[in-house]
């Protein structure tokens, strides 16, 4: 049986590097360590961690307000992890499917792949739906879809995050071998099943070069479909783990 590989990750908010299980109570302490200056009256805040639900070495700490609306969480997994062509997603809530239609004509995949529950739209706020301990799925592209799981591992009383949703923690870039070398891979070959990785050299060898690659990013979504990464580049981030961990 293989070594369990430990997953990292950084804290944004003190810049420490910190082991994915050890993360959330790391968080608890630190978010109270560096809270803003309150504007205004106090709200209520969740904090949610998001990880690939087959991919779990890629993972997110956010938090946001509890009156968010589930929208407002889709508009910002979509646009750090997923968005590539405007596909439709859903969450999956104690038994009921938020979906929406992004009106790019990917609504027939409904009938093939999307879930037989009935569906409600995601307008609805994060408290009417959430609560500490709570666990829920989100699904985007219901053809090549990526399936995230999100729990709500506390809540507290705040500042509204200035971004109005704010990333906490996130996983370093894993380490993917290229196929031929052990050098760090920069490129997905997706015309085979599984895609293989190459590193640069060796992607630029390959015959299908010109057509047949997409970028190594840091996404559970990283060779799916025409992902290329997040397009605000204030969401990218690429660091991989400092080589000595505490």
């Amino acid at each position: 049986m293989a070594p369990q590989v430990v997953s990292y990750g950084k804290c944004f908010l003190c810049g420490g590097t910190f082991a994915k299980n050890t993360m959330t109570r790391h968080l608890k302490a630190c978010v109270r360590k560096h809270e803003t200056a309150q504007k205004g009256r106090p709200v209520r805040l969740f904090h949610l961690r998001v990880e690939g639900k087959y991919a779990p070495e890629y993972w997110l700490h956010l938090e946001i307000p509890a009156s968010a609306t589930l929208a407002a969480l889709d508009d910002f997994l979509r646009a750090i992890w997923l968005e590539c062509c405007d596909h439709m997603s859903a969450f999956t809530i104690k038994g009921a499917d938020y979906e929406r239609d992004t009106g790019a004509g990917h609504a027939m995949w409904t009938g093939f792949f999307g879930s037989p529950l009935p569906t409600e739209s995601m307008s609805r706020k994060l408290y009417s739906v959430l609560s500490p301990g709570v666990v829920f799925v989100h699904e985007y592209d219901f053809g090549t879809t990526t399936t995230l799981t999100l729990k709500v591992v506390g809540e507290r009383q705040g500042s509204v995050p200035e971004e109005k949703i704010r990333v906490l923690a996130r996983n370093y870039a894993p380490a993917i071998p290229c196929a031929l070398c052990d050098k760090q891979a920069d490129w997905i070959y997706t015309f085979e099943f599984p895609p293989t990785p190459y590193c640069a050299a060796h992607a630029e060898e390959h015959e299908d070069w010109e057509e047949g690659f997409l970028p190594v990013v840091n996404s559970p979504r990283v060779g799916q479909c025409g992902y290329t990464g997040a397009g605000d580049k204030r969401l990218v981030f690429e660091e991989q783990a400092p080589a000595v961990q505490d």
